[in-house]
């Protein structure tokens, strides 16, 4: 086909293109506003590293630093535990089990440094923070308790959420426009590569590829 006939199909179904495209930009819009809950995410971030004594100067080598790195790591997996989790809904009298708490947390070191990064999603932005907040005071407490070592250090409080993490109105709206607008222009160049009626001049000089010399016009019998 060439480009102008790509164009007339579209023309001749642009009804259908129309409203497939926009039904699917509304749904979108109406589910991610009206239905779908709205989750709120929390950071809180830890260092891993013991206190060092400020009247000592420090003397810290490269291999401490590649050791607190490998730290991160095991405390990572460590704020996943479930003494952890116990620790986190005993505190905050929370009525979950803590598998659920757990898949509610993310835990990621940060690159290569000896920082770790603790994220809670919740339903309840005022949870979010709370969990995220215990978490990693909890994580202090129980490590320190296990492994016989302070090795988990706190940064500043996480803050309460203002805005949801998901879902992404515009971004969903956006992206269902798209998806509405591809699946609406396959289903008519579908339509018109099942259409195998002959319509115009031109279909019958495509089908039997001899030019048309006349046409005989419908009139209506006169009595």
């Amino acid at each position: 086909m060439e480009l102008m006939e790509y164009f007339t199909i579209i023309k001749k179904r642009i009804l259908l293109v129309i409203l497939i495209t926009l039904g699917a930009t509304v749904l979108s819009g109406v589910l991610s506003y009206f239905v779908i809950t709205p989750s709120y995410k929390a950071d809180i971030s830890v260092i891993i590293g013991k206190v060092e004594n400020k009247t000592e100067v420090p003397q810290a080598s490269m291999n401490d630093v590649l050791m607190y790195q490998k730290l991160v790591k095991t405390y990572s997996e460590f704020a996943k535990s479930r003494k952890v989790s116990d620790d986190v809904i005993a505190a905050l009298k929370l009525k979950i089990e803590p598998s659920e708490l757990q898949s509610m947390v993310t835990v990621e070191p940060k690159g290569d440094t000896e920082f770790l990064t603790i994220t809670v999603k919740s339903k309840d932005p005022k949870e979010a923070m709370n969990i995220a907040n215990q978490l990693a005071k909890s994580l202090k407490v129980v490590s320190n308790d296990v492994k016989k070592a302070d090795n988990v250090q706190l940064l500043d409080e996480a803050q309460m959420p203002t805005a949801p993490d998901s879902p992404n109105p515009k971004l969903n709206i956006a992206i269902a426009f798209f998806i509405g607008l591809m699946i609406s222009l396959g289903i008519a160049f579908l339509l018109e590569y099942l259409d195998n009626t002959v319509k115009s001049q031109d279909d019958i000089e495509k089908l039997t590829g001899i030019p048309v010399i006349g046409i005989i016009p419908l009139t209506e019998d006169k009595k």
